[in-house]
């Protein structure tokens, strides 16, 4: 079977350069892992708990309190946290990602982009409190990426269909005022901003504008999603949403 192929700029890969550049030294961050029982009594570099998490098969009482510690931190603590938890659970996701577009590598990207951001709304909404925590986490990405294949596959939507509200996809600061930042810095056009927000974080569906505009909704987007990788770049650098402090040796390593 034929390798699931992907750009060098999808989602996932993205994110896996922002997790190097806020794990390198000499200031990597640190997870205190001394509360979650079956962990070592430390501190430990964000990239070594990941191979931790990688390696050994932590039961449920462990895995549930080392993520709902790492999503109250996303959640409270900001940005960089919440890179840092994608970065942990990038293995995970890859792996799903995969899985869902194995055998249709044109929408590995989509699916990319879509498990991450089934993630990032699970981390940042999920009840901590209940059990499985983790695999509730998984399970929301797995449900985003799948609609990729499951809109491929069905036929085009009628354009009066209702529906309901969008999951929230970008990671980091209210949406729409980031998307403002980025379109008043010349980053994207006023017009994809609005794109981003109706079809993301709206009730419009990507067919229903495509018909409108008279375009191909495959066209519009692969500019939704061309502009969504700019705006994700931009954030990384901390142009967006306060910046990230990192040292100035340390340089964007990209997932192969």
């Amino acid at each position: 079977m034929a390798p699931t192929t992907r750009t060098a700029d999808t989602a996932l890969t993205t994110a896996e350069t922002a997790f190097a550049l806020l794990t390198c030294e000499p200031a990597p961050l640190v997870f205190d892992a001394r509360p979650v029982p079956g962990l070592p009594d430390t501190t430990l570099p964000l990239d070594q708990l990941r191979t931790l998490v990688k390696l050994h098969r932590y039961d449920s009482d462990t895995t549930d309190k080392l993520w709902r510690q790492l999503a109250h931190h996303a959640r409270d603590w900001g940005p960089a946290w919440v890179v840092g938890a994608i970065g942990v659970a990038l293995p995970a996701l890859t792996h799903l990602a995969a899985k869902i577009s194995r055998g249709r590598p044109q929408h590995a990207d989509d699916v990319d982009s879509e498990v991450l951001a089934g993630f990032l709304h699970a981390l940042r909404t999920a009840d901590l409190d209940t059990p499985r925590l983790w695999l509730r986490l998984c399970w929301a990405a797995w449900r985003a990426g799948t609609t990729v294949i499951t809109a491929d596959d069905s036929e085009e939507l009628p354009l009066d269909l209702a529906t309901g509200s969008r999951t929230p996809r970008m990671p980091y600061g209210h949406p729409d005022l980031l998307l403002g930042r980025a379109a008043a810095a010349g980053l994207i056009t006023a017009d994809t901003a609005e794109l981003i927000s109706a079809t993301r974080f709206g009730d419009a569906l990507i067919e229903q504008r495509a018909a409108d505009e008279g375009v191909a909704s495959s066209a519009l987007r692969m500019r939704r999603r061309r502009a969504e990788r700019v705006v994700a770049a931009a954030v990384v650098r901390g142009d967006l949403s306060g910046p990230v402090r990192l040292p100035r040796h340390c340089k964007a390593v990209t997932a192969a």
